[in-house]
């Protein structure tokens, strides 16, 4: 069994219907689009920037995303029972992040916080998808993907670290700690702090690397298509070349064999 069938993130299967892989794949950027509002509510909650009334409006769009989902590609799959087992985290948001019920637990300001986990899952889940984004050498997405993960960055560094004071700070602690540059400006000093540097330390590694890749690919990508027509141009001479010196063949044994 692989881990993301343990982890409950499964998705469907590359062997079911038509149909559900397809709305399975409208529906990634949807839910991406999910998970990096959550980050952002989270923070303007924390700095009641919004009233409780839209929390719980937002709070609720997220829930019946998660359902509307999980209904619409357990019924297009064949194996219904197999497809919610393999995607159980699903069911658990779905139970335990009904808005509803936060309102009669004690527990409702950790249960808010505890919603930035969704953001590892959904992306954990669309890994694939943005892989495959980033991996075609496009310089404009992967620097937006650098761009939305710095942003995202420190928003959330800013509210579970103190000691970094504004947005601004931790978006940039988040750029120098992506690059490993780490001019030790403004540094985390709690723990969570530091353990959310650690992560954001091996993805920018990753991210920073690609990022120079696909800059390297943009500025020698007109040089390579130049060769690539000038070689398809030669190709094409070779060919036609080839073709006159048949038809020269012909000629000449037609004169040579004016019986045959």
């Amino acid at each position: 069994m692989r881990i993301v069938h343990l982890l409950g993130i499964a998705g469907v299967e590359p062997h079911e219907q038509h149909a559900a892989r397809l709305w399975a794949k409208r529906l990634e950027w949807p839910m991406l689009l999910v998970a990096l509002w959550i980050p952002i509510q989270w923070y303007l909650e924390e700095t009641q920037a919004i009233g409780p009334m839209l929390a719980r409006a937002a709070d609720w769009m997220i829930w019946l995303a998660f359902l509307i989902e999980t209904t619409l590609l357990s019924t297009l799959v064949r194996n219904k029972r197999e497809y919610l087992l393999r995607n159980w985290m699903n069911l658990a948001i779905i139970v335990g992040g009904l808005p509803i019920v936060w309102q009669y637990t004690p527990l409702i300001g950790l249960m808010r916080s505890l919603r930035l986990v969704l953001v590892i899952v959904l992306l954990a889940r669309l890994s694939k998808t943005v892989r495959k984004l980033l991996s075609s050498h496009q310089l404009g997405s992967t620097l937006a993907v650098a761009f939305v993960t710095m942003a995202l960055s420190g928003v959330i560094v800013s509210r579970i670290d103190p000691s970094i004071g504004t947005v601004w700070d931790g978006m940039w602690w988040a750029w120098v700690t992506m690059a490993t540059v780490g001019y030790g400006d403004v540094v985390p000093h709690n723990a969570a702090g530091r353990l959310f540097g650690s992560l954001l330390i091996l993805f920018g590694v990753v991210l920073i690397s690609l990022l120079t890749a696909n800059m390297a690919a943009f500025f020698i990508g007109g040089d390579v298509e130049k060769m690539e027509k000038e070689e398809k141009e030669a190709d094409r001479q070779l060919k036609e070349i080839s073709a006159r010196l048949d038809r020269i063949e012909r000629l000449l044994e037609e004169r040579n064999n004016p019986n045959g």
